[in-house]
């Protein structure tokens, strides 16, 4: 190549990277002059073409938290070149609800779950409307129900004993055990079967690859890309081969679901031979009438189900992760929960859900925490679907809002010793997981759009939970003191663990 090529090719870069930086100074003159004719909630001092995007960090829910002490409970940014608006108060949240809920209901439209849900077709990230709205009703009233969540008790029967035989071989080998992986391996395995008939553990070639390709599925969905932020630049996300691996695990998933719907089908079982129908078996069996017509196209059904594990799985194994993890550092409060569960259970060879619906202590210690720790700590992002007024500024449409809830739910004017973790807060009844009378606790979101499968990981974790302090005493390894565990989050679908929870369990014996 000669000096002329080189020189030419240098030239064309300079001029395109000088015409794309034009393009962008004056997309921010323009949004600048647009800025002018609304009162904005306030802003932190931004850069052109980024925007916020600095002041965001690994963990955005702290950073988001540490902004809003300076600018505000409601704080307008630009997150690229996306406006958002991050909500910070219990009193903000609830005039969100009570006065604009359906505005503040949309699910801005991202380069993953539109990839990897069937372009929106769920019901989690669908947009507002007729169709989500008949779609949560078949999940709500059909997959979510009471009735259908105490079916399931079965399953997690099985799960949770084949997690406690793993623990009790894992004693043999003297060692930590990886609390961690078992947990996340046990909820995976729980919403697998329920959903598809299916364990995503190690048994058999199916299970270990839908197990690897929830993970990933799980994974994806939450990483960053370009095109989200700088929407002018989503071919970027091609060249980076970011969208080819969604596709190509959406086909993967795809074909596996099709392999599973196929199979349900084609087995016909007599619901009386089962012991339990699976979420599959289920909608396969609804009437038409309650199958939303023709709208429910074969995708629609797939992604009702993948949404299944991108909600149940890491909510599950998330908050028993930290549970755990805050009963190590709280010896006392260990061993107050440990009492009650064996007192409740005495020799019993089991743990039932009645045993389990008298562990009150238990109960407020899960309250505790997911108030610390919340599911989603910015909630599962909304769109303003038109534009609204808030706390007396003005909310453009198309706004994406992001609700602070780790921030809302450790506000030291809502609640006394804020960061510390106390279980018994919540005793008396104070806060109830279905009460949207106060908004200082929303771990499972709040209006039409709150998490509709609450009651069905909230009974996983308190079964895993109850039979974990039941069978086996806990103790961290040698070298780590209660006060010295390392708790720093990772910031994913949810929040969990930085580093694994190692543990070191001894079989109770009564």
């Amino acid at each position: 190549m000669d000096i002329v090529t080189v020189e030419a090719q240098q030239t064309w870069s300079n001029s395109f990277l000088v015409a794309l930086l034009l393009f962008f100074f004056l997309r921010f003159l323009l949004n600048l002059k647009k800025r002018g004719n609304l009162n904005l909630p306030p802003s932190p001092p931004r850069l052109p073409i980024i925007g916020n995007l600095h002041q965001v960090g690994t963990l955005p829910h702290r950073s988001f938290r540490t902004l809003s002490s300076k600018h505000g409970p409601l704080m307008f940014l630009r997150i690229g070149h996306t406006p958002t608006l991050v909500v910070s108060s219990a009193e903000m949240a609830q005039e969100m609800v009570r006065n604009h809920d359906i505005a503040f209901s949309n699910r801005p439209i991202t380069t993953a779950v539109n990839i990897l849900l069937y372009g929106c077709k769920d019901f989690g990230f669908a947009p507002y409307g007729e169709y989500w709205r008949q779609a949560r009703k078949i999940c709500v009233l059909h997959l979510l129900s009471l009735k259908r969540v105490e079916s399931f008790h079965f399953v997690r029967e099985e799960e949770v004993s084949v997690l406690i035989n793993k623990i009790r071989q894992g004693l043999l080998h003297g060692s930590p055990i990886n609390m961690s992986e078992m947990l996340l391996g046990t909820a995976h395995n729980i919403i697998s079967r329920c959903v598809i008939g299916l364990k995503g553990g190690d048994e058999g070639d199916d299970g270990a690859r839908f197990g690897d390709l929830t993970r990933r599925f799980m994974r994806q969905i939450s990483e960053f890309n370009i095109g989200d932020m700088f929407p002018s630049l989503g071919w970027l996300d091609v060249l980076t081969g970011f969208v080819g691996r969604l596709k190509d695990t959406a086909k993967e998933m795809d074909g596996f679901l099709e392999k599973v719907i196929e199979e349900h089908m084609a087995s016909k079982c007599d619901v009386q031979s089962k012991q339990g129908n699976d979420f599959v078996d289920i909608l396969l069996q609804l009437p038409s009438d309650d199958m939303l017509g023709s709208e429910l196209t074969r995708d629609n059904f797939k992604a009702i189900l993948a949404d299944m594990f991108v909600a149940g799985t890491e909510s599950v194994s998330t908050a028993t992760e930290w549970a755990m993890a805050e009963l190590m550092r709280h010896p006392d409060i260990l061993k107050k929960a440990q009492e009650e569960v064996r007192k409740v259970v005495g020799k019993k060879p089991k743990i039932d859900a009645k045993d389990v619906n008298e562990m009150e202590y238990l109960r407020c210690i899960i309250k505790e925490t997911f108030r610390l720790h919340p599911p989603a700590p910015l909630m599962s992002p909304r769109q303003t679907s038109s534009g609204v007024t808030l706390g007396g500024y003005d909310i453009p449409p198309k706004t994406r809002v992001l609700v602070n809830v780790w921030a809302i739910q450790r506000d030291p004017k809502l609640w006394e010793s804020a960061e510390v973790f106390y279980p018994e807060r919540f005793e008396n009844g104070t806060f109830d997981f279905k009460d949207q009378k106060s908004f200082e606790f929303i771990p499972f979101g709040m209006g039409r759009r709150s998490c509709p499968g609450m009651g069905f990981g909230l009974v996983a974790v308190e079964y895993i939970m109850a039979n974990l302090l039941h069978w086996f005493d806990w103790k961290l390894p040698d070298h780590v003191a209660p006060e010295n565990l390392d708790i720093t989050e990772a910031f994913g679908l949810g929040v969990s663990m930085k580093f694994p929870l190692y543990l070191v369990p001894t079989v109770y014996r009564p």
